[in-house]
């Protein structure tokens, strides 16, 4: 029955469109490069280089340009992770992920009966987790910034006070979406109604001008106290919700140490938990290590099966160990252990699937004393940064803070709502997950930075929810050991498995016909994709000295440099 049931599927990936260009190069410049998700955004952080700013200057202004033209995913009411690379080698990564509120508890989504109440961690007012975004960036303006506070926010004021024409995609999505505002909104936001938008049609975003410019000239109390706080408080009230003042007084972000490890001969630098994305990627490539998948190809069904069979055990290991490391002792050292990661795959066949049932999580050593949108930078002085920010799903909770214009995360439904349990994007989680207040919820984000020989080689991340892992792993690997430039890198078809369940999600013509019909016969369950999987954002530093940028042709991403 399966078997029948599949076979439309395999059909489906011999007709499926083709990979894009693997081939093709992306911009390439001599000085500097910014890929993010929208051209409006990259070229406000050309913009702030070209005047002198550095990487993290350029960060604070393409993020908050985001939360204006890139409304389904940046944001000021949701969070993020960055990792940074300083032209001298020092490392450094900022966690400003949202908090669950103080009145949170481990079983807010549970009926009387212990059982999920189906989307209420999704959709609505009690899905937001306390913002991080806005105090993440005055963190990383107080530590490497260089320019004035004002002049980075004031590019986004200008956008969302003057209007911005949208593009075919954000058009249709704001239509999509429109009942959706209008049923979780307390309020009505009428200024994003309207019952057909249109490409080129101008969207203009007053209350979020006027956020923006509290937040431009206050700074950190421009959102987290006056009169945003208020707006944020009263939604609240209207809709059921349960962030307080208090919570958004004392939420800061926190500057983390970096994952750093050795894979060959490149150095990768990523994110430690609450991200899953830094151990789980290193995970990967480190497997990846012991296998020529070079020499296999880089669209045969040998290295596919590689590739799925590592992801399966890697995701087990997620679901089991990782967490919020200042609520449950992670163990990092033990995950990253090179021993511990080769004996993962002690039960991987050649020949065959290995049923998800059959795949457990690991014993690692304990330690002796942790919709989404990601952009790359690279400034002229060599400074570099990995951002990935996000408001959960694409447009969050799908509620709009009246009067202060923007949309709140639905991060709450990254935690366990119960052990076990999947959530929106099908992952499970368990004990290190749960809810508890002022907890960081556990996330798949996955900036990265690599280092070949010393010095800066990659800049990567991507968007995508649980893909996001994946997209990266594939990326790098379409680089470093298949020899793509990074715009073919990105634009190859990507493919994911996580587990549970138990199906490879795979873009249509990513595998192609005859790898898909291998994998079918191995026992491998595929599941066709048609929206694509990750929106990417890569930056390659050649050879030359000069860099290649990577936007992912899935959306409206654009590089920009000079």
């Amino acid at each position: 029955m399966i078997k029948k049931i599949l076979i439309p599927f395999i059909l489906l990936l011999t007709v499926g469109c083709q990979d894009r260009e693997l081939d093709e190069v992306g911009l390439i410049t001599d000085q500097a490069m910014v890929v993010s998700a929208h051209p409006l955004a990259s070229a406000v952080g050309a913009e702030i280089m070209k005047h002198g700013g550095n990487a993290a200057d350029a960060a604070i202004a393409v993020q908050f340009a985001l939360a204006v033209v890139y409304p389904d995913a940046g944001n000021i009411g949701g969070g993020g992770f960055l990792v940074l690379r300083q032209q001298d080698g020092t490392v450094d990564a900022l966690d400003y992920r949202e908090e669950a509120p103080g009145a949170a508890h481990r079983d807010m989504y549970l009926n009387e009966a212990g059982e999920v109440i189906e989307g209420l961690s999704v959709n609505g007012h009690l899905a937001a987790g306390v913002p991080g975004t806005v105090d993440g960036m005055v963190q990383l303006h107080e530590k490497y910034g260089s320019m004035p506070w004002e002049t980075l926010v004031q590019p986004a004021v200008s956008l969302a006070a003057k209007g911005f024409p949208l593009t075919e995609k954000e058009a249709t999505k704001l239509n999509e979406y429109r009942e959706n505002f209008i049923t979780y909104s307390s309020r009505r936001p009428e200024f994003i109604l309207k019952d057909k938008w249109r490409q080129g049609d101008t969207l203009q975003l007053p209350d979020l001008a006027k956020s923006l410019a509290r937040i431009r000239d206050k700074g950190r109390a421009g959102f987290y106290e006056g009169a945003t706080a208020q707006y944020i408080v009263d939604e609240m009230k209207r809709g059921g919700g349960i962030i307080s003042k208090m919570d958004l007084a004392n939420y800061r972000a926190i500057w983390r140490d970096p994952l750093t490890a050795q894979v060959g001969e490149h150095t990768v630098i990523s994110m430690p938990p609450p991200s899953s994305g830094g151990i789980a990627l290193i995970q990967l490539l480190t497997i990846s290590e012991n296998y020529p998948v070079g020499e296999w190809g880089v669209k045969t069904a040998k290295t596919a099966h590689f590739k799925i069979e590592a992801e399966k055990r890697v995701y087990a290991d997620r679901a089991k160990h990782l967490g919020d490391p200042d609520f449950y002792d992670v163990p990092v050292e033990g995950l990253l252990d090179k021993t511990y990661i080769k004996n993962r795959m002690h039960d991987f066949s050649m020949e065959s699937d290995t049923d998800s049932e059959q795949v457990y999580a690991g014993e690692p050593a304990l330690a002796e004393g942790a919709q989404t949108t990601h952009y790359s930078i690279v400034d002229p002085m060599g400074n570099a940064i990995s951002v990935t920010t996000t408001l959960n799903s694409n447009f969050g909770s799908l509620v709009f803070v009246d009067g202060a214009g923007f949309l709140l995360n639905n991060e709450m439904d990254d935690f366990s709502a119960k052990p076990g349990y999947p959530n929106s994007y099908g992952l499970i989680g368990g004990e290190a997950n749960a809810i508890a207040p002022g907890k960081r919820m556990l996330s798949s984000m996955t900036p990265t930075i690599l280092e070949k020989e010393g010095e800066l080689y990659m800049v990567v991340g991507s968007m995508g929810g649980s893909t996001i892992i994946t997209t990266v792993y594939q990326i790098i690997m379409n680089v470093i050991v298949h020899d793509l430039p990074m715009q073919g890198a990105v634009n190859k078809g990507r493919y994911h498995h996580q587990w549970e369940p138990d199906w490879v999600l795979t873009e249509l013509g990513a595998l192609g016909p005859v790898t898909g019909l291998r994998l079918w016969l191995m026992g491998h369950k595929i599941a066709p994709n048609v929206n694509g999987i990750g929106r990417a954002a890569g930056i390659l530093v050649l050879p030359d000295g000069r860099m290649e940028g990577g936007a992912d042709p899935r959306g409206d991403d654009a590089a920009a440099g000079f």
